[in-house]
């Protein structure tokens, strides 16, 4: 494949899963950027002798993560056409990065969503506060701005000319739905892609603590009504 592909994993704390993500991602990406946020186990030294490369994120936040991978791809001489996001937990299915991808090839469009449906989802996969979070956001975005997503999943694929566009900011739990809101706001084509779902390996950070889940709610929802009114 010509088109430059760079995807950018945060992690903290995946020893058992990093591996796994690495090796289902197809051999014609350029470039796989894990950061690890953190961690204290072995997700570094898996992550490298996996044929990542590893970047050191000390602050914590998903954010700050992502963030961290774009700035490493800004230093580069050469850049990437699309970038794809994707977690480090095993949860989604990285041989499905040729399908988020296409619509961008083959489409034009701007950015593509990993939509973790019902039926492509392995039974409590997603718990059910991330569910209703989920349902809450996408209403609230459908109602302020008509828009058609139906997730807030972490796979995800964007142009790398757009992403720099949305000036993303968040450092923490409102980084998906920040480049949501942001894509709406700025007119940019998007699009979902069915995707598959399973029980992630490990506990989760954010849905598995009430502390996480509670703190993810709001920063989702304040994206959401600071947007609504701008």
């Amino acid at each position: 494949m010509n088109t430059l592909i760079s995807v950018i994993i945060p992690a903290y704390n995946e020893q058992d899963a990093i591996a796994k993500v690495i090796k289902d991602i197809p051999s014609f990406v350029h470039e796989i950027i894990v950061v690890s946020n953190n961690s204290t186990d072995h997700t570094v030294k898996n992550a490298k002798n996996a044929g990542a490369t590893v970047l050191q994120e000390p602050k914590k936040g998903y954010g700050y993560a992502c963030l961290k991978g774009m700035h490493y791809i800004k230093q580069q001489t050469i850049k990437p056409e699309i970038i794809v996001f994707l977690d480090g937990d095993y949860s989604d299915h990285p041989e499905q990065l040729p399908e988020i991808i296409a619509p961008i090839l083959h489409q034009n469009i701007d950015f593509v969503l990993g939509a973790r449906v019902k039926e492509y989802r392995e039974t409590g996969a997603m718990t059910p506060q991330q569910i209703f979070g989920n349902g809450l956001a996408t209403f609230l975005m459908k109602l302020f701005f008509n828009a058609k997503f139906t997730d807030l999943g972490p796979f995800r694929a964007i142009k790398y000319t757009s992403l720099l566009a949305l000036e993303m900011e968040d450092k923490t739990y409102g980084w998906t739905v920040e480049m949501q809101l942001k894509v709406l706001k700025q007119k940019m084509s998007y699009i979902e892609i069915p995707v598959k779902y399973r029980n992630r390996i490990g506990v989760s950070k954010v849905s598995g603590t009430l502390k996480g889940t509670i703190f993810a709610g709001v920063k989702i929802l304040s994206w959401i009504f600071k947007y609504s009114f701008k």
